[in-house]
């Protein structure tokens, strides 16, 4: 399959989430978020083009992988396309002092492939029981959230004052309504995290505050959703906020998707489980 036909593939995949707005189908906005906190390791086009194919996707795996975890795929089911990196190996510079390193030949990408992968659900055999479930509570996540905001140079507090906002941000400080339920804070300082890391430079002057809120609310919601916490709708403010204009869409569903990606791999147990 050419390189052509698979950015075509991507760009109907944002095309789609752009004529469902349009249509005041908000949901299909929220399935696309949702595959963000599940695949959050992945390119924002491999993202979409999953979130495309097969909305309800949890865990996908190439052939040989389901193989080696002693699953395999069901009769009859058609592969999600994504892209693969093509990796080559360079010779090292000759000129170069011949170091230990310098006699290795030196990994180089080449570009990018078609490969198929499967959804745990169109596969059977072993039980995975691991595989989906979020290890440890929503306090073990908070703590997480909460070192992660401190290796920002970031500085928490919480108050009362602030009532009846749950939390405000204010360029290096973070403020959170105090006596707030784990999950409630968890997903609150999620959202503020995000301001201090998308709305604090360049991007604060391109956007206006109803922009800056609704990217917020996604990256607060694909956190959320990656660590097994229900919320709400997340952003059907998004059907008022871009009026068609899949280039804007575009650009800010991939701030989204890289900022969530930061926060989930800061938080990400050591010793967490998956399919490669």
């Amino acid at each position: 399959m050419k390189l052509e036909e698979i950015n075509n593939r991507t760009k109907d995949a944002v095309n789609h989430l752009v004529e469902a707005l349009e249509l005041g189908q908000s949901q299909v906005l929220t399935q696309y978020l949702s595959a963000m906190g599940r695949f959050h390791n992945y390119s924002f086009g491999n993202i979409m083009l999953i979130a495309r194919q097969k909305p309800d996707a949890t865990n996908v795996a190439g052939l040989r992988t389901w193989n080696s975890l002693g699953r395999f795929v069901k009769r009859g089911e058609k592969g999600i396309l994504i892209l693969a990196p093509m990796i080559g190996r360079k010779k090292a510079d000759s000129a170069a002092e011949p170091t230990e390193d310098a006699r290795q030949s030196q990994p180089q990408l080449y570009g990018f492939r078609a490969v198929y992968v499967f959804d745990i659900n169109q596969t059977e055999g072993k039980d995975l029981p691991t595989l989906t479930e979020v290890q440890g509570d929503v306090s073990d996540y908070r703590e997480r959230l909460v070192k992660f905001v401190e290796s920002q140079s970031i500085m928490l507090n919480y108050s009362d004052k602030i009532a009846p906002a749950k939390g405000l941000s204010h360029g290096g400080r973070i403020t959170l309504l105090s006596g707030m339920q784990p999950a409630e804070e968890f997903s609150t300082l999620a959202h503020e995290i995000a301001h201090e890391m998308l709305h604090r430079g360049e991007r604060r002057t391109l956007t206006t505050k109803q922009v800056r809120e609704t990217e917020a609310e996604a990256v607060a919601f694909v956190v959320c959703q990656s660590v097994g916490l229900q919320t709400g709708t997340a952003s059907a403010d998004y059907i008022q906020l871009w009026h068609g204009d899949t280039k804007l869409l575009q650009e800010s569903l991939e701030v989204v998707q890289r900022t969530a990606a930061v926060i989930l791999g800061g938080i990400a147990p050591e010793d967490g489980a998956g399919v490669p």
